[in-house]
């Protein structure tokens, strides 16, 4: 029990990468290149996403597995999964709570982690 929970703060440090990645890259496509917010949001998404992969694998879950594009979709989907859940808490906290944009991103992303979380741990970083 003492190794997930020490693993979940390594992961959620790596998420704290992730989310000033993720903000930045939002940021700069919402607010510099005028693109759809949920566009701006997917972006930094991802490029948090892939960022956080490569964190985890090495850091996090110390993983070898040498099928790392296989695992990096697996990684993917499960983000993709996180995204779609992301985007749907911002859209109803934005436009059914009049939440704020930056807010609403930042409820989503604390819900997310959790997703994130558990599904890589039973499916992405399965013991080898």
């Amino acid at each position: 029990m003492f190794e997930l929970g020490f693993k979940f703060l390594k992961f959620s440090a790596v998420g704290l990468s992730g989310l000033a990645i993720d903000f930045c890259i939002t940021f700069l496509a919402k607010e510099k290149l005028r693109l759809n917010k949920y566009f701006a949001n997917s972006l930094g998404f991802v490029f948090a996403a892939t960022s956080n992969y490569l964190l985890n694998k090495t850091w996090t879950f110390q993983d070898t597995n040498p099928y790392a594009v296989t695992q990096f979709s697996k990684y993917i989907l499960i983000a993709l999964i996180g995204l779609i859940i992301n985007n749907l808490i911002i859209y109803l906290l934005v436009n059914k709570k009049e939440m704020s944009f930056y807010w609403a991103k930042l409820v989503a992303i604390g819900i997310v982690v959790l997703w994130n979380f558990i599904a890589n741990y039973n499916f992405t970083f399965v013991a080898n």
